[in-house]
This record gives C-alpha cells, structure tokens and sequence, in this order.
C-alpha cells in the first residue's frame, strides 16, 4: 500500500532532481521503495503541488508528458529554460540527462 509517507517522499526526491536533468515515473517509485508505483508517481504529479518542478519528469523513454499542466508544449519550454532539448516531444541526449542516482 501506498500512503502520505510514499507522497512525502515522492515530493523530496523530485525537489532534488538537479537543474538541466530529468528522471522518470519509475525511478522515482524505486527511489521512494515501490519501484512498482510508476502511475501513482504519475498521479502525484498531476496533482501534487504545483510548486514543485514536475516538468523534470518523464517517462521511461524520456517523453514528456502528455497530461502536463499547459500541456507537453509548456513541459519542453520549462526544461529548454534548463538547457534539456527536445526533439518531438522526447528529451535529447535522455541517457546523458537522466537522475538516476543509487539505481
């Protein structure tokens, strides 16, 4: 069962996700102890605080988010701002960009 903790956590390790690099739903989920909660990160994400920098989330193959707030458009805006390009909706260099730490 995921609870608040998995949520208090999910919001820690996407705070620390460095300026100009992205993670994923899974890695996130892993990091958090549920490598199996992927669509719940997501669900975090979309309706977590706003406050937070969501655009430096993606999915496994590095796409940007198609239920981002403003849509992917604004996503690839964010983390251009970050120097993270993009190439049809999916982060350039994604190995090269991608937090993954202990995994």
């Amino acid at each position: 069962m995921v609870g608040n903790d998995f949520r208090s956590n999910i919001y820690d390790l996407i705070y620390r996700v460095p300026f100009g690099q992205v993670t994923t739903y899974g890695d996130l989920a892993a990091l958090a102890g549920s490598p199996s909660a992927a669509r719940i990160v997501g669900g975090i994400a979309h309706y977590g605080d706003i406050n937070l920098p969501w655009h430096r989330l993606v999915n496994r193959f590095g796409g940007l988010a198609s239920g981002f707030h403003g849509g992917r458009e604004v996503q690839a805006q964010l983390l251009a701002q970050e120097g993270v390009t993009c190439t049809n909706f999916i982060v350039d260099n994604f190995k090269d960009k991608r937090w993954s730490p202990n995994l």
